[in-house]
């Protein structure tokens, strides 16, 4: 087994950081669930940048992960979260853009799964908009997957995966509950069932005038101004294994 994840924060893993600073994320634990169901290593590799656009991925991402050596056996594509937020976002072209990676990967006899991303809109400004756009852009995605008879992981209409225990306090990354539970959806669809990760039940914690002032002053406000000014989140980073890395067939698929 060889597998490569292409995409943005989802899939690089923000969110879910370890205590030395570096980021884990449910690509790592797919991975290790590989590891564990199969009894044997996994060759893996994550190219996946915060902040990129599903062009960048397509165009940039996919042809790097296509030619590593020996070439991938499994990729999973994420992408679109960064395009829904940003003004005049062109729902049909995303859809282009993901068909164009399907074309790809059939051509090149490589297994492809298709990923979308969670559904963060219920606490975020102008969330009524991004939450339109990701589901007219799910929807399309599921389609073509279904037509294409390519597997498709429905994160984005996971309900449970909404709440805010799942959700790291910027609100726009999951964290570790998050990425564990997306794991969990993906090694389903790729033939491994196991329970999925989900956070005890239990009431949500209310929304209050302070927490909401702090999460403006903390996350949103300098999320605007990085935008006024075009600055990225992404610039100058790299995918953090651009090459192959083995994960032993002992790996754990959670922490």
């Amino acid at each position: 087994m060889r597998y490569a994840a292409i995409g943005d924060s989802f899939t690089e893993g923000m969110g879910d950081e370890l205590p030395d600073g570096s980021v884990r994320g449910w690509a790592d634990l797919v991975a290790a669930g590989l590891a564990a169901a199969t009894g044997e290593p996994v060759h893996y590799a994550n190219t996946a940048v915060r902040g990129r656009l599903l062009g960048p991925v397509v165009a940039d991402q996919l042809p790097a992960a296509l030619a590593l050596d020996p070439p991938p056996t499994l990729i999973t594509l994420n992408g679109g979260g960064n395009d829904v937020m940003r003004p005049g976002c062109d729902v049909d072209r995303l859809v282009e853009l993901t068909a164009s990676a399907v074309r790809q990967c059939a051509e090149a006899g490589v297994r492809l799964v298709v990923v979308s991303g969670a559904d963060p809109t219920a606490r975020l400004p102008r969330g009524r908009t991004m939450h339109r756009r990701g589901v007219a852009l799910t929807t399309a995605v599921a389609g073509l997957a279904a037509r294409s008879g390519v597997p498709f992981v429905d994160v984005f209409a996971d309900v449970e995966l909404r709440r805010p225990g799942y959700w790291s306090p910027d609100r726009l990354h999951l964290g570790p509950a998050g990425h564990r539970r997306v794991a969990g959806l993906v090694l389903r669809v790729l033939g491994h069932p196991g329970p999925v990760p989900a956070l005890d039940p239990g009431p949500d914690e209310p929304r209050r005038l302070r927490t909401e002032l702090a999460f403006h002053r903390e996350h949103v406000l300098p999320w605007a101004l990085r935008r006024v000014v075009r600055r990225w989140s992404g610039d100058g980073r790299t995918g953090r294994h651009r090459d192959w890395v083995v994960v032993p067939a002992g790996a754990t698929a959670q922490r």
